[in-house]
């Protein structure tokens, strides 16, 4: 298991302090970014996505397990508190790598926040018969969000009403989000929370943040294992 120093030296920092008291982390390329990873000082089971969750009971008939890439995604809703309002983020998340595959930031909840998430996850990835799992809420039951769907067939999934549990995994990036950087930083406006959140995502998350679950890979590199063991399982063509 590689401790704090590794994993920001891994991505090119000078120095890095950790400090478990206070679990605070300094570095050169953390500090430039205004994150760190460190743990959050209590475990929360509230959505911080508008919508209130209760522990309900567990589902059995839904997706949970992803051996290969663009095969499950989860989604969700969060928001950033800023001095101009609320900024609303919207994710797409590859179960399989953790990795945030779209993403979208708008100053409101429309159905049009979770279409440009989807769009960003299609345009990236472009998905064969991925299946889509998110909560009930009305921007994923509208009919805009279930046509996009169809034309681009992907299979959509809702969770049971009630179960705080069918998207834990976009809940655990949103409590990441929340502790390395939302926490730790106050913004002045939507420009200022985009950037941050931006850099946070495609900067940070996806492709340096550690993961036990990935054998303490981050999500890219997870997928960058998966691709590169597919590729030597592949029979050898002799030249003829």
């Amino acid at each position: 298991m590689p401790d704090q120093a590794e994993e920001f030296q891994s991505v090119g920092c000078d120095s890095a302090i950790v400090t478990a008291d206070s679990a605070t982390v300094t570095s050169d390329s953390a500090k430039h970014l205004g994150i760190g990873h460190v743990q959050p000082e209590n475990a929360v089971t509230m959505a911080r996505n508008g919508r209130s969750r209760s522990r309900g009971k567990r589902s059995h008939d839904r997706p949970e397990y992803a051996d290969a890439p663009d095969q499950l995604y989860v989604a969700d809703i969060t928001y950033v508190p800023t001095w101009a309002g609320f900024l609303y983020l919207a994710v797409v998340l590859d179960v399989f790598s953790r990795r945030i595959v779209g993403w979208s930031m708008a100053g409101h909840m429309r159905t049009e926040l979770v279409l440009d998430a989807l769009e960003m996850a299609i345009w990236q990835r472009r998905p064969d018969g991925v299946i889509h799992h998110s909560d009930r809420g009305s921007q994923y039951t509208s009919v805009a969000f279930g046509n996009r769907c169809r034309q681009a067939g992907v299979r959509p999934s809702m969770s049971s009403v009630g179960d705080c549990y069918d998207n834990s995994m976009a809940e655990s990036f949103f409590a990441t989000l929340e502790c390395e950087l939302i926490d730790r930083t106050r913004f002045r406006n939507h420009t200022e929370a985009r950037l941050a959140v931006f850099q946070f995502i495609e900067g940070w998350y996806n492709p340096h943040r550690r993961h036990s679950a990935l054998g303490y890979a981050s999500p890219i590199n997870f997928e960058r294992q998966y691709y590169a063991q597919t590729e030597s399982r592949k029979p050898s063509t002799a030249a003829g």
